[in-house]
């Protein structure tokens, strides 16, 4: 089932739509920013660089799940976040809709206990990334808005 799944993360497609497009999330996607360097994150049982993000949980908005995933897979408790844009993720066994956040990180915390291993900062996105058709496409937008930000 692991090769399966690392199949899936492999083959994941997105399409991006603007803010509120889709109205319903499953998921968000957290590109975090610190200093000129994109922060990410390592998962304990893979070899591949990620954003932080995960499932939005019952009663929890799109943005208090990407503050607590932010916080659970780097330990980052202080940051700025935007809404960048909706997505529609795809592969062979299904398919979801989330929101993806530009994080502008403050300052570090240790990570806490869990699915993460490390995190670390790229001045580039690296070619080992856990949803190489995915990601780029999550960070080019929030690029735009991170502009956006730095222009004001």
């Amino acid at each position: 089932m692991d090769e399966e799944k690392e199949k899936m993360r492999k083959e994941l497609q997105c399409i991006l739509y603007p803010l509120h497009h889709l109205k319903t999330y499953k998921y968000v996607v957290v590109c975090s920013y610190y200093q000129g360097k994109w922060v990410l994150s390592k998962h304990k049982q893979r070899d591949t660089w990620e954003t932080q993000g995960g499932h939005i949980e019952q009663n929890e908005t799109p943005l208090d799940c990407a503050k607590r995933e932010l916080y659970e897979e780097s330990g980052i408790k202080e940051a700025d976040l935007y809404p960048v844009c909706d997505y529609y993720g795809y592969h062979a066994k299904g398919s979801s809709n989330g929101v993806v956040f530009l994080a502008i990180v403050h300052a570090f915390h240790a990570l806490p206990p869990s699915e993460m291993k490390e995190i670390r900062l790229f001045e580039t996105i690296p070619n080992q990334l856990t949803y190489p058709k995915a990601s780029p496409k999550f960070y080019e937008e929030a690029y735009k808005v991170l502009l956006k930000i730095m222009e004001e």
